[in-house]
């Protein structure tokens, strides 16, 4: 017989509840992310509950700091949850319960199976070359095992049919019975294991549908036996598809950074991240930029894909360098100060200096990069390219810049780009020859926002006392 599960009688009578349970690894994966993302955005577009859990069952990787990673990173993609955060390890005792209820259903069983039993028969069915599949003789035993004997808690799988699943993005995915083990809901200690308290937090939380990775799904109809033999409401389910690397391997760290902190530390904007993340698998059109408000809106599972999407780093940092463009400038001075160690002082120029830089920046460590030369102290130290430029003839121009500079009355961007380029005519040189050297002396680099942009930014007497240590050379 086929069971089939049908997710619309879950979304028809009750009002949308997802939830995201990411487990402690130390940090927020963006694979993590981006089903966190999913999650939260299909209950706002739908006007639902979206609710966070913390699976910290695992006592050896649950640390607190590796809680606070997460939280801290989910917060800064700007995804509010509703509610207080969840905690699956507060609900053990209610995993138990349920356990226990199974039992007095007839739909689970004590297995007093010994670890060093289960080793033999599952030598024996490899030396056999047949999958190894758990026989228990405790499975319809009327009676108790020997006293205070240890046992685990298994829940009686059905044998006969299949089970299938309608998954809102899969389609229709179908097991059989037959494959579905004898798993274990309580370990020998009384603690419960994952795939039972993963079912009993989602009915207890009101889940209506649960959006995650599809290296889940597996889980899907083990977890269904549960509910079903609990006779609970049936969720809908959406498994996505993971993300993979761009040779096409599943995402790991020979593929580079892997944490939501990784992409923050390199300097990626947080609705950089989110546009990105939303795009990688989804699509609304041919749109691109697309903002949190029409994310909202336009969020669906109809338009996940069923294949792997393909990590781009270069397109994150092109979309990074569309939002740092279109960023507030005193919110992006803040951050590059934070990452020069600047004081209070310093970020008035910063914003001043900000339409420029952030014109050449794919991120805010590069954006930083660029804005160094504006509070490096004298005499600058030359960058190799730099260096190359200042060849004797062009310290002669220099010298005849910082002549005609001291007179400039009005120091302003047209006024200085008028007299320098007198200069450069009365040298008899195209402007460049003139620029360059003179970019090398105020910047220490050959790569600079506009010279005449420069030379506003820092002022008359920083520029000519700039231009003034490098009018000779330094031996001279």
């Amino acid at each position: 017989m086929s069971a089939s599960h049908n997710p619309s009688s879950a979304s028809a009578t009750n009002a949308v509840v997802t939830r995201f349970a990411p487990s402690p690894t130390g940090f927020l994966h963006i694979g993590n992310a981006r089903t966190g993302l999913f999650s939260w955005l299909y209950a706002r577009h739908h006007g639902g509950t979206a609710l966070l859990r913390v699976e910290d069952t695992d006592k050896t990787r649950s640390t607190q700091g590796a809680i606070d990673v997460i939280l801290d990173g989910l917060e800064w993609l700007g995804l509010d949850w509703d509610g207080k955060v969840h905690f699956q390890s507060e609900f053990e005792k209610r995993h138990a319960e349920v356990a226990h209820q199974l039992i007095e259903r007839g739909a689970a069983y004590r297995c007093y199976l010994t670890p060093q039993e289960l080793a033999k028969r599952r030598e024996k069915a490899q030396a056999e070359r047949r999958p190894f599949r758990i026989e228990s003789e405790w499975r319809d035993c009327s009676s108790d095992g020997p006293e205070d004997a240890p046992f685990v808690v298994r829940l009686k799988a059905p044998r006969e049919g299949e089970t299938a699943i309608d998954d809102l993005v899969q389609g229709r995915v179908a097991v059989a019975n037959a494959e579905i083990d004898d798993f274990v809901l309580l370990r020998s200690d009384g603690t419960p294991t994952y795939m039972l308290a993963v079912v009993v937090d989602d009915h207890d939380m009101g889940v209506t549908h649960i959006i995650r990775g599809d290296d889940h799904l597996n889980n899907a109809f083990r977890q269904l036996a549960i509910i079903r033999a609990m006779d609970w409401p049936e969720p809908a389910y959406a498994h996505i598809p993971l993300i993979h690397g761009p040779d096409g391997a599943k995402l790991s760290k020979r593929h580079g950074a892997l944490g939501v902190h990784d992409y923050r530390e390199t300097g990626i904007l947080p609705e950089a991240l989110f546009n990105y993340l939303l795009r990688l698998g989804w699509g609304h059109g041919d749109d691109e930029i697309i903002s949190r408000e029409q994310a909202i809106a336009w969020f669906d599972l109809d338009h996940v894909g069923k294949s792997p999407s393909r990590f781009d780093l270069k397109k994150l940092e092109s979309l990074n360098a569309h939002y740092i463009r279109e960023a507030d400038d005193t919110r992006l001075a803040g951050l590059v100060a934070g990452r020069l160690g600047l004081g209070e002082t310093d970020i008035e120029l910063l914003v001043r200096a900000m339409p420029e830089l952030k014109a050449r920046a794919h991120d805010l460590n590069q954006l930083a990069d660029g804005a160094r030369f504006l509070f490096a102290r004298r005499p600058l130290a030359m960058g190799e390219g730099a260096a190359a430029l200042l060849t004797p003839e062009s310290r002669a121009l220099l010298r005849a810049a910082h002549q005609a500079l001291c007179k400039v009355a009005t120091w302003e961007h047209d006024e200085l780009e008028t007299v320098v380029r007198e200069v450069a005519d009365q040298a008899g040189v195209k402007l460049g020859k003139l620029a360059q050297p003179l970019r090398a002396a105020l910047t220490g680099r050959s790569t600079s926002p506009g010279i005449f942009d420069v030379l506003a930014l820092l002022g008359q007497c920083e520029s000519l006392d700039r231009i003034a240590d490098q009018m000779v050379e330094p031996n001279e």
